[in-house]
């Protein structure tokens, strides 16, 4: 029986394997090799590893992880979780059931492209998420920004940090009269209309198509499309989550513990503030040493 299998291989799942390793506690990690930033050029804000390619780090990650001779890495993916805590059952895609007393979920997140002819062909290279991720490499540039709801005026303030060239787009959104008051007191223009294709020149260049105003060409385009579990064994399992502007995110505690005992989740998945790899790596370490002293005797 595994102590641990934890579903997903990218940051949160491999950092969790890494300290299950330590603690030479047996571990099967299921992957399918689908990272949710698999579209980005480089990794930015994680330290030792700025401005590497994410799947060069996953490749040295993995690596590592083979001096640790309890560590499985499987390509495969998870079908159905059963059981209860000290006797879960994780049935795979090649009808293999792995039993383990602990499971962590860590299988991420799919972001939802809007049907707008480029935006999905541009995703991660002229169309972001993350100014800690992608900020720097634009900094003092022309910047702009899908509105999404309100959640988007903080954007707003963040990104001035970076930059003092902004343009916001409606996209059909309604903006309050006062949030409008504040943008044109910053001097921030708002650009009616629908967003109809987003055409791409060079590495950081987005012409943004609209169905009733001029194009816009900006250096940088951020947006914020909602995302949705890259799987569904959550729902199955009945856990409990959180809702966020972009979608649910799986409760936890501080353990990284879901409602479920036995159960653990890690990465963009169980993190309802921010994606991040960082952030990743650290809830995924977090939850593979709960995990781990949960079974201590």
């Amino acid at each position: 029986m595994n102590d641990v299998v934890i579903i997903g291989g990218s940051f949160a799942g491999l950092a969790a394997a890494l300290q299950l390793g330590r603690a030479r506690r047996k571990v099967t990690v299921l992957d399918t090799g689908r990272p949710r930033n698999r579209f980005a050029g480089h990794s930015h804000g994680l330290l030792g590893h700025d401005h590497k390619p994410p799947l060069d780090i996953l490749v040295e990650a993995r690596q590592q992880l083979a001096r640790y001779p309890t560590i499985r890495l499987v390509n495969a993916r998870a079908e159905s979780v059963s059981g209860a805590i000290d006797d879960f059952c994780v049935f795979t895609d090649d009808n293999e059931c792995l039993k383990a007393r602990r499971v962590i979920l860590s299988y991420g997140v799919v972001d939802q492209m809007p049907e707008v002819p480029g935006f999905a062909e541009n995703w991660g290279k002229a169309i972001v998420p993350c100014p800690y991720c992608d900020g720097f490499e634009v900094a003092d540039q022309h910047w702009g920004l899908v509105w999404s709801g309100p959640q988007s005026h903080n954007y707003v303030r963040l990104y001035h940090d970076w930059t003092d060239a902004l343009t916001v787009f409606a996209d059909g959104h309604e903006i309050a009269p006062d949030i409008r008051a504040d943008l044109a007191s910053r001097r921030i223009p708002v650009v009616e209309g629908r967003i109809t294709e987003i055409a791409r020149h060079g590495d950081h260049n987005a012409t943004v198509r609209l169905d009733t105003s001029p194009h816009v060409a900006v250096d940088i385009l951020f947006a914020h499309p909602r995302n949705t579990p890259s799987a569904s064994l959550h729902e199955s399992l009945g856990l409990a989550t959180v809702n966020t502007p972009f979608g649910i995110a799986l409760k936890v505690d501080e353990r990284r513990e879901t409602s479920v005992p036995g159960i653990y989740a890690a990465g963009d998945l169980a993190n309802p503030l921010m994606a991040s790899v960082t952030l990743a790596t650290s809830h995924g370490a977090t939850a593979g040493i709960f995990a781990q002293q949960s079974m201590l005797v």
